[in-house]
């Protein structure tokens, strides 16, 4: 694609960053085959060559941002499922990134976008604060429906129907290896799943150390800053990012890092980018070597001697979410691992789509994303799975939310299959939705 940005414009590193990644367009269309949004709406402008065309001329023009740019902007989920299909390698995510960030400079929104949008800045990556919300949201559930914003509405119905206790596992500490030492990992805990589901670090800590892991909380480590990096809120999300830099710098430079793990694959994938992120700054050489140790759970897992389990007779529906898949790359690993853990692995039509869910885009755009969930929880449930496994707190809730199948992480399986407790969502079905509380936290 060519483009006109002036010599000074370009001394901007972010625009420098966004001409190169429009001149590597070459107008194909391919990315329109795979884009959920343009499925859905049928609209050019919803599809990634539409939006590139938009940015291109906002940022090339420096440009007041208008309502109609924002809109299709605001309407890309960010799956990155045009990044896979690409053949010319463009680099969407960073490209969408820089016109959130622009547009959250330059844009006036009206009071209502506003407003919402620092309710969840203010909410989300804190786990007290988000915790109690649910909990506000929980008692207004039975209003939800006198709610004029479907916006609040998708926010209150968000809301699980169990909130599950503080897990103490999630507090800064270290877990010893329960067989010979194979590597000293920090976990990364998150912000919004220590309020939503529990289970999913315990076990991760508990597979972890029974092969061979130390495991790491660190002190200082929290929120990974995707939700406010995604609404262009630079400043917040570096804020953020960089108290994680720190604290994992400090457990590199101490007892020493072989990886950080991050079970939440849209964490993952903004951790992984943290290089890129700080490319210009005085945190460059830290970022880039936590971004460089950062791994998903699936990729520490598949280093590690996990054994060959006998056939479970439990048929699993894999749901690979799109920061696992589109945005680390990661296609295998999570089947591969629940088929040598003995479960029969099934997979839905058209995987690469996604669910909807796409970090706060439920909340923001609930009827794209409603229209979303029904078309995954359709083909999900085309299989008749005994259970649904997915790789991302996200998408577990926002497939929950529309099927009576049980829904766990994908390393709540390998725990069990490997001699953990059973994953309490499972017995939860069993038991007509009651989640037993008896559950060991560790063993």
């Amino acid at each position: 694609m060519q483009t006109n940005f002036s010599p000074e414009q370009l001394k901007d590193p972010a625009m420098a960053r966004s001409e190169k990644v429009l001149r590597s367009c070459v107008h194909c269309g391919f990315c329109t085959a795979t884009c959920p949004t343009y499925q859905v709406l049928g609209d050019e402008l919803d599809s990634p060559r539409g939006r590139i065309y938009l940015i291109k001329d906002m940022l090339e023009n420096s440009r007041k941002p208008d309502a109609k740019t924002v809109k299709h902007v605001d309407r890309c989920l960010s799956c990155l499922a045009c990044m896979t299909t690409c053949p010319s390698g463009v680099h969407y995510m960073h490209l969408v990134d820089h016109a959130r960030e622009y547009i959250e400079q330059h844009y006036d929104r009206p009071f209502t976008d506003r407003a919402l949008r620092w309710v969840l800045a203010r909410i989300l990556p804190y786990p007290t604060r988000f915790r109690l919300a649910l909990f506000g949201a929980k008692i207004a559930r039975p209003f939800a429906r006198f709610m004029p914003d479907p916006r609040l509405r998708a926010m209150i119905e968000m809301a699980p129907k169990n909130i599950p206790p503080v897990s103490r596992n999630d507090d800064p500490q270290s877990f010893a290896p329960e067989t010979a030492k194979k590597m000293r990992v920090a976990l990364m805990t998150g912000c919004a799943q220590k309020a939503l589901n529990t289970d999913i670090n315990d076990a991760t800590i508990r597979l972890l150390t029974r092969l061979g892991c130390e495991v790491v909380v660190a002190e200082g480590a929290g929120c990974c800053g995707a939700l406010t990096h995604h609404m262009g809120k630079a400043d917040e999300s570096h804020a953020t990012a960089a108290k994680n830099i720190h604290a994992w710098s400090a457990e590199m430079d101490g007892g020493g890092l072989d990886a950080i793990v991050i079970n939440t694959s849209g964490c993952g994938t903004t951790v992984k980018d943290y290089g890129h992120m700080f490319r210009d700054g005085p945190l460059a050489a830290q970022a880039q070597a936590v971004s460089n140790i950062t791994m998903d759970v699936s990729e520490v897992l598949m280093k590690l001697d996990l054994p060959e389990g006998s056939d479970q007779e439990l048929h699993v529906a894999y749901h690979a979410a799109c920061s696992l898949q589109h945005g680390q790359q990661i296609k295998t690993y999570p089947k591969d691992l629940l088929r040598r853990a003995g479960f029969t692995v099934l997979e839905p039509k058209d995987p690469h789509l996604c669910c909807g869910s796409a970090g706060t885009y439920n909340l923001m755009q609930p009827e794209i994303s409603k229209e979303l969930k029904d078309r995954k929880v359709k083909t999900l449930e085309a299989k008749n799975p005994d259970i649904i496994a997915a790789g991302n707190i996200g998408c577990m809730m926002q497939i929950g939310s529309a099927t009576q199948v049980p829904i766990v992480h994908t390393v709540e399986l390998l725990d069990w299959a490997t001699g953990g407790p059973k994953p309490p969502a499972m017995l939860a079905a069993a038991n007509g939705g009651v989640r037993p509380m008896d559950i060991p936290v560790l063993r």
